[in-house]
């Protein structure tokens, strides 16, 4: 058995001290280090059992290694409660653990697979791992429930990066997963279903690896999910480091498209909207906290990890007809919180990659433990050993962990037993929404397709009605003799959430003759419009009016109801019609706009088909997992690599007559639609630019045209500028030139006889790694080198220092700005001082360098090694 490598070594403090070294927590709460370095260095995931053992993952790959031997799941045990690990074992070993998910006893696992032999990174996989006898070490290989989630070429080029992460299960007995933009390529399940996800969205799967399929779609590079008792789904989205678009907090709606990043600029009409746009940060672990015990204002919210921001953020959501509003409030900060889990007993544990850098690091990271200060040990009860009465109670109750973890429970019970009790819960007025839901999935996950006849009851129900709808086509292999009566009822419900439910009903039953139905609620907004030529949409700005047409259109969509579409253009349904109809490339579609077209005579009208013919004079490449769009992808759209297609001729035969026969107003109408879908129809000398307005510089980072035109690094994103310090070599003179040209001389030395200023660098390379130096240079707040911290003296004449103090005795403080200016204050007249969570180098000091540049200078520094 291999086994991973723990350091216990410590970095000199006067250097690299990291920007907290404990978690900061609310007066009402208690927080304890529970693990540190020696056992969870650089932890990427976290999952607790309800009994409260913690799996930890640990990556000393970081997100961008790919060397075999640097993972493994950590299984921590507190016995008694007290927050001190009484026992730890390696239950397995595994590279790039990025989701894990403690269900009885099995424990699921995201990782990659890096062969020892060959170092080269294989695949991307879930497994499932048995730990039948309770010795804290998995027994034996896991069982693979998926094979390739993620794209292996790109795996294999960046490591575990925007790749597939965390996992989570709903009430309603589905793995969910969060998918980064890598996206997969035929994915593969137990049953043998095939599965290809192009870009980031949420994918879920049964507990056996069965009927995988994809959720939503269309974000950016989610790193883990949200699910609340109620089945609502949330993400903090990644930023993207290369352009401006931010943090995303996300409620994902089944079948919902996002629209990342084809479009969510220039097409917002066509996407569900993020909830808000947060601001610049790196969303990370995630999780639906509903725990009795704490105090009310930390329950019943979506918890959400910030790596970036080093914080773990509370999101306050407000009901808003089939979505919400948020605003989201700062709760623990945690440096680079990696994620964060909790167990039967109320236990919130964190875990925090802490400086461990892009590339892992063996002397950094731990979890800490959060609970209220007034919390009591109370074991959580060994469900194999509870009545079936004893269960039904913890369903009942107020607990979602409790909830869950009798749901999976019951489900192995005999039906007789346990199906009358479960289904008396469901339809009990007296119990709380959130476990008449658990009992409603429960019940649908004990009986299967016989569950259909106690579901259609409770659809009368309109307490429950949403989720007994979603119920009954939650499977699509247990969907004979459901009937469609109560779902098209569903679509005239005053509740617009009920409405969402019977249209992913319909659309998971695969029925096209309930497509006119669907088109009733197709028609957007009157209000929601296309953004203007070169202007960002609304794509982080709640719509609730928007989200019933939405998923109709998705609905129409995955039915193909090409007939049905066609035959409503014209009509009462028309706009939802021509909306569906921009995704569907087919040619009975183009026939039937040609000929709608002939027969118009309202020239609005003739314009809307027009349009919607150019949305299909090309179709998006295949995607065969091979390519991405990176950190700066081509936002364009309204599809990513346009090809032709079938109809392609034709359409652009169509065009070219009606542009030819226009007026100059018309002509430049055609032009600007065949611009903003990028239709460079021949004859028509459609120009199409790069973003918008702006020069075309491609989505890919091609680091020997930088290298040779001289590309600025505030053009790159840091995921792409740590890549290319492992190819580039720099030239350390070079490095010492722009040490002195871009300012570095000011505030730091390179011999010990000089008189010492900011951190020392004479021997920076002894103590930090290469792409540690170059993210304290492009991050200088994520790892604030002790005695550099922003001090702020306030002195009895009431003036203000700002700076860094250089030097201190006991009479009088020196003190440095970044200009290089030095000052003096007396100790006694410093009325008050306090260290400011800033470091005094500012980002930025290095953005007009190309990346050759910026390489020499961290060469040079790695050198350093007095």
């Amino acid at each position: 058995m291999r086994r991973l490598p723990i350091l216990a070594a410590s970095l000199c403090a006067s250097l690299s001290a990291p920007l907290i070294c404990h978690t900061a927590q609310p007066a009402e709460l208690t927080v304890t280090r529970f693990s540190s370095k020696e056992l969870t260095p650089s932890p990427t995931c976290v999952s607790a059992a309800p009994t409260g053992e913690l799996f930890v993952g640990v990556d000393l790959n970081g997100s961008l290694a790919k060397d075999p031997c640097k993972g493994s799941i950590m299984r921590l045990v507190d016995k008694d409660g007290d927050g001190t690990v009484d026992a730890h074992t390696v239950y397995a070993e595994v590279d790039d653990p990025r989701g894990l998910m403690a269900v009885g006893d099995k424990l699921y696992a995201l990782h990659t697979v890096i062969p020892k032999d060959t170092g080269i990174l294989s695949g991307m996989h879930l497994d499932v791992f048995t730990d039948s006898d309770h010795d804290g070490v998995a027994d034996g290989p896991p069982k693979r429930l998926i094979s390739n989630i993620s794209s292996l070429k790109l795996n294999q080029e960046r490591g575990a990066d925007h790749t597939t992460n965390g996992i989570r299960m709903g009430i309603d007995g589905w793995i969910y997963i969060a998918v980064g933009d890598y996206g997969f390529f035929n994915a593969e399940g137990t049953d043998g279903t095939k599965l290809t996800c192009y870009g980031g969205g949420v994918v879920r799967v049964r507990l056996d690896g069965t009927e995988l399929e994809i959720y939503t779609h269309g974000t950016r590079n989610d790193y883990d999910i949200a699910i609340d008792p109620l089945m609502n789904v949330f993400s903090r989205g990644n930023t993207n480091d290369g352009d401006l678009w931010n943090i995303r907090f996300i409620h994902h709606i089944q079948s919902g498209e996002y629209g990342y990043p084809v479009l969510f600029k220039n097409f917002t009409d066509e996407i569900l909207p993020a909830l808000a746009d947060l601001g610049g940060g790196s969303g990370t672990g995630a999780l639906y906290f509903q725990e009795p015990g704490w105090p009310a204002r930390y329950n019943n919210v979506p918890m959400m990890c910030d790596w970036g921001r080093n914080f773990l953020y509370i999101h306050r959501v407000t009901p808003d007809g089939a979505s919400f509003t948020q605003k989201d409030e700062e709760f623990l900060k945690v440096n680079q919180i990696t994620d964060l889990d909790v167990d039967g007993s109320g236990r919130l544990y964190v875990s925090a990659w802490d400086g461990a850098g892009y590339t892992g690091n063996p002397e950094k990271g731990y979890v800490d433990r959060v609970v209220p200060k007034d919390w009591k040990y109370k074991a959580f009860p060994d469900l194999k050993k509870a009545t079936v009465a004893e269960l039904i109670t913890l369903l009942k109750g107020p607990s979602a962990t409790a909830r869950l973890h009798a749901s999976q429970e019951l489900i192995t019970r005999p039906v007789k037993a346990t199906s009358k009790e479960v289904e008396l819960v469901a339809m009990d007025a007296k119990q709380s929404l959130e476990s008449r839901v658990a009992a409603i999935f429960t019940y649908k996950q004990l009986n299967g397709a016989a569950a259909t006849d106690g579901l259609v009851k409770l659809s009368a129900d309109p307490a429950v009605r949403e989720w007994a709808l979603r119920a009954l086509t939650d499977r699509k292999t247990q969907l004979t003799h459901v009937p469609t009566a109560p779902i098209l009822a569903g679509l005239k419900d005053s509740n617009p959430r009920v409405q969402v439910a019977a249209e992913v009903a319909i659309g998971r039953l695969g029925k096209a003759e309930l497509a006119p139905a669907i088109l009733a609620l197709s028609n957007p907004p009157a209000t929601v419009k296309a953004p203007e030529e070169d202007t960002e949409g609304p794509h982080a700005t709640p719509n609730s009016a928007l989200i019933v047409p939405h998923i109709a259109v998705r609905t129409l969509v995955a039915l193909n109801a090409v007939d049905a579409a066609v035959a409503a253009v014209g009509g009462k349904d028309s706009n939802g019609a021509l909306w569906a109809l921009r995704y569907m490339d087919d040619q009975k579609a183009v026939d039937g706009l040609i000929q709608k077209f002939a027969a118009a005579t309202d020239p609005v009208f003739g314009d809307k088909l027009l349009s919607t013919l150019i949305r299909l004079y090309q179709v998006q490449a295949p995607f065969d997992g091979t390519t991405w769009w990176r950190t700066r992808p081509d936002i364009r759209g309204p599809i990513y690599k346009p090809i032709p297609w079938a109809a392609t001729a034709r359409i652009a035969t169509f065009i070219q007559a009606e542009h030819a026969k226009a007026n100059a107003a018309r002509k430049a109408w055609i032009e600007l639609q065949c611009r903003r879908t990028r239709s460079e129809v021949p004859g028509l000398n459609i120009i199409v630019t790069g973003f918008g307005n702006k020069k075309p510089t491609g989505p890919a980072v091609d680091l020997s045209k930088i290298n040779k035109q001289g590309g600025e690094i505030a053009k790159s994103s840091i995921e792409d500028i740590i890549v290319a310090l492992g190819t580039l070599k720099g030239d350390p003179k070079v490095g010492l030139e722009l040490f002195s040209r871009q300012g570095c001389v000011v505030c730091h030395t390179l011999k010990k006889e000089d008189p010492l200023k900011g951190p020392f660098m004479g021997q920076v390379g002894s103590v930090l790694k290469r792409e540690q130096i170059a993210e304290s240079i492009l991050k200088p707040n994520a790892s604030i080198s002790q005695g550099f911290a922003t001090c702020q003296i306030e002195t009895k004449d009431k003036t203000t220092h700002v700076g860094f103090v250089s030097a201190q005795s006991a009479d009088t403080i020196e003190m440095r700005d970044i200009t290089g200016r030095v000052w003096t204050v007396k100790a006694a007249d410093v009325l008050t001082r306090k260290e400011l969570e800033t470091s005094m180098m500012p980002e930025g000091l290095v953005n007009a360098l190309s990346i050759q540049e910026f390489v020499s200078l961290v060469t040079f520094l790695e050198g350093q090694k007095n």
